[in-house]
């Protein structure tokens, strides 16, 4: 029994290595993003609203394609998914490389988006199915830290590139994204069968709709201060090197608690770090407006907002998985369910949130966010909290 258990773990550890990479390289690309959108901005003479656009067009591909690709993952199973998914990252990591127009780098990046949506929902799906339920927080929370290793590392990339050119740093990632359409080739599919089941099951668990909802809304802060950060340190004369550097930062605090706050809610349960992170949004959102004429208080609230927020999604996504296991809906689908909040957020933060900024102020974008954080703590803290599954 001894040896089985010990094959087992091995079996899960290779696994969760094969899933970490894979978010890596997604998130990787994905974040590159935010030190060229000065680049960009200035080279292409784009408005806050095509910024932000740019920045959500990845966003909106995953948007359209959760769903979907949840329901295949879960039909097919996680493997064929993912090495669809990581075919399609390949692809629109050379396009966007290459690309010189303005709609070419927006179409790649939606194009991502679809890849990236597969690519979680496959990944995470996979090893959910086999990993045991006592541990679903802590393995989620491993794999977000990765993920946000991939956002630390996303900005260094972005910097690089706006330095040696795009084309070369690019092709360097959609070159890695093949190896691990390899490796995924030589890992095992998972025993349990694929189950699929209707997303209408789905959105009638309390807890997969609180756990859809409390993913948004840290997504709407992320999208909607990434860009108006990113932009406003700019202009107070910091440039790429030094966004990137503010972003890594964040990342880097971020990725260092994420698998702790997993492993946290699966000993004391999902609402207590969610309640903390909510706070961090709230704080955030009036912080942050405070200290847009310097750039040291930016930079420092910048660090602290994302660190505090980012608590949110491991427990948030747990207690999603967690309802659908519940009412019996495949973790593929859940994963899509995911994807699908996820993206809806970060397209109104990046795309939404620097439109109200161009015909508003930064100020009432962040007011904005921070009143449905608010309003998000105020409903938690009248839930009873149950032990571990909520």
């Amino acid at each position: 029994m001894d040896t089985s258990i010990s094959t087992a773990n091995r079996s899960l550890h290779r696994l969760l290595l094969l899933v970490c990479a894979v978010v890596l390289v997604d998130v990787l690309f994905y974040s590159a993003i935010v030190p060229l959108l000065p680049f960009y901005t200035e080279t292409l003479d784009l408005s806050k609203s095509q910024a932000g656009t740019l920045a959500g067009s990845y966003a909106a591909g995953t948007l359209l394609a959760s769903v979907p690709a949840g329901w295949l993952a879960a039909r097919f199973g996680p493997r064929p998914v993912l090495l669809g998914a990581l075919g399609v990252l390949t692809v629109s990591c050379i396009v966007f490389g290459f690309a010189e127009q303005y709609e070419l780098l927006v179409g790649a990046r939606f194009v991502q988006g679809f890849g990236g949506a597969a690519a979680w929902a496959a990944g995470m799906a996979w090893l959910l199915v086999v990993a045991p339920r006592e541990r679903r927080g802590e393995l989620i929370g491993t794999a977000l830290g990765v993920a946000i290793v991939g956002s630390l590392g996303g900005p260094v990339v972005g910097a690089i590139a706006e330095s040696v050119g795009t084309e070369l740093v690019f092709s360097a990632v959609a070159v890695v994204a093949t190896v691990l359409a390899g490796a995924a080739l030589e890992t095992p599919r998972p025993d349990v069968a694929p189950t699929p089941s209707g997303v209408s099951i789905a959105v009638r668990d309390s807890r997969v709709l609180a756990g859809a909802w409390l993913v948004l809304v840290p997504a709407l802060f992320f999208g909607t201060f990434t860009v108006l950060t990113s932009l406003r340190l700019d202009e107070l004369g910091v440039g790429a090197p030094g966004v990137a550097a503010v972003f890594l930062a964040a990342a880097a605090v971020e990725a260092v608690a994420s698998p702790l706050v997993g492993r946290l809610s699966d000993r004391r349960g999902r609402t207590l770090p969610i309640r903390v992170g909510l706070v961090g949004v709230v704080g955030a959102c009036v912080v942050i407006p405070l200290s847009e004429g310097a750039t040291l208080p930016l930079a420092l609230a910048t660090v602290a907002g994302a660190a505090i927020a980012g608590m949110m999604w491991a427990p948030a996504m747990a207690l999603l998985s967690d309802g659908a296991e519940a009412a019996g809906v495949a973790q593929g689908l859940a994963f899509g369910l995911v994807n699908l909040a996820w993206a809806g957020g970060q397209l109104l933060g990046t795309a939404g949130g620097s439109a109200t900024a161009d015909a508003t102020s930064d100020a009432i974008t962040y007011a904005i966010v921070g009143a449905l954080a608010l309003g998000s703590l105020a409903l938690l803290s009248r839930r009873r909290a149950a032990p571990v599954a909520v």
